[in-house]
Parts: structure tokens; C-alpha cells; sequence
């Protein structure tokens, strides 16, 4: 798996990841899911770069030219619901794209620190042949991810997928690296060093549903 993190480089970026960890500034909900929209777009530019492109020509009012212009069909996946707010940032870039939204959510037996993932919803146009790209912002354990790539699985393979992040654990973006295809990309803003007993990344931002959508029973 090829990883590009942007928090290797300094950017405007940085901003947005600071007030969606800010314990006081991530309490506004509107402006939490507007950061997380505008880091979706940060990444999207970049993921751009990757994609492949042949040489269109534009016609203007007074002649014409030459352009360089993707070519690829996405996908856009969303894992919800803390991955609606990412998807809309990369939406608002490939506006063209097809979607497609999945539930998984961990299910912990009451007090209890252990979970597994559960799917239950899930609805895809056809993979075949096409890039996927996987929205799931908090990137923990990766076996939310494991999961969903199971799940896809009778929708087709896929000529690539992208993996968008906000925020990631190394312990599951190395989890990842061992359950996806070899030419998986990784796009993500940061990468935290652990996780809690919980399998929340820390320092983190805490439950990113709860902050774009309200706290859940």
C-alpha cells in the first residue's frame, strides 16, 4: 500500500486538523463537519494527481485548447455515518463520481472493551473495472475497513482503490496495509501513534459521529 500523508508537509490543513481536535472549537458541530468537508477537498486535490489523464481539446468563445483531463471512473464509498461530511468534500470535487454508502459501526456488549464490526446496510453501482475510493475518517483498527472490503467484494473488483482519512492509527493503517490489495493508495491528513483500550486513536479527536451528528444512544 503506497501511504501519502499531508501531515508531512506544513499546509493551511493543519488548521482544520487543529480545530477538529480542539476539545472547546470541535463542539461546534456546523463548523466540526465543515472542516472535515474542507480536509475531504484538501485530499481530493491531491488524489487527483494520481489518477490518469489524456489530453482533450476545449473549445472557448475566441479559439481552442489543449487540456490534460481525468479520465477514471470513481467511486465514491462512504462509511457511515461519520463519513458523510468527507464524502460531500470529495463530492464537491468529483462532482461526476458514482456513490455509494455502507453502515459499520462497532458493537461493544456493554461495558465491555472488546467489539466487532457490523454491517448492515449497504448500496453500490458496480465496481467492475472502476476506482474506488473508501471515505472512513478515522481510520482506528482498520477492521471497519476489512470489513467493508468484504463486503464489496460481489459488486467487482475494482481496478484500484483509494482509502481517504482524516486521522489514522499506525497500528491499523499497518492492519490495512496487510488485508488490502498490493496498489491500494492511502490519503490521509495525520497519523496518531496509539490506540486506547477501546480501539480509539489517541490523542485523536474522539467519537467523530457523535461531533459531526449528535451523541447516539
Amino acid at each position: 500500500m503506497t501511504i501519502h500523508n499531508l501531515g508531512d508537509t506544513n499546509s493551511l490543513m493543519n488548521k482544520f486538523i487543529a480545530e477538529i481536535r480542539d476539545v472547546a472549537i470541535q463542539k461546534d458541530t456546523m463548523r466540526f463537519r465543515r472542516n472535515i468537508e474542507r480536509i475531504g477537498e484538501v485530499l481530493s486535490y491531491e488524489m487527483s494527481k494520481a489518477l490518469q489523464f489524456k489530453k482533450s481539446e476545449v473549445t472557448t468563445p475566441l479559439g481552442t485548447k489543449d487540456l490534460q483531463l481525468p479520465t477514471d471512473q470513481l467511486v465514491l464509498c462512504s462509511i457511515l455515518r461519520a463519513g458523510l461530511p468527507l464524502h460531500q468534500g470529495m463530492l464537491n470535487y468529483f462532482d461526476d463520481a458514482e456513490n455509494a454508502f455502507i453502515s459499520a459501526y462497532r458493537h461493544h456488549e456493554g461495558d465491555e472493551d472488546a467489539f466487532e464490526v457490523i454491517v448492515n446496510y449497504f448500496a453500490a453501482p458496480s465496481l467492475e473495472g472502476k476506482i474506488l475510493v473508501l471515505a472512513d475518517p478515522m481510520l482506528a483498527t482498520g477492521r471497519t475497513l476489512e470489513n467493508v472490503l468484504k463486503a464489496l467484494k460481489d459488486h467487482g473488483t475494482p481496478a484500484q482503490i483509494h482509502i481517504v482519512s482524516v486521522i489514522g492509527a499506525q497500528a491499523g493503517i499497518e492492519h490495512v496495509e496487510k488485508v488490502f490489495p498490493e496498489n491500494t493508495h492511502l490519503w490521509i491528513s495525520a497519523i496518531d501513534p496509539e490506540l486506547n483500550a477501546r480501539g480509539y486513536i489517541m490523542p485523536g479527536i474522539g467519537d467523530a459521529g457523535d461531533l459531526a451528528y449528535g451523541a447516539k444512544l
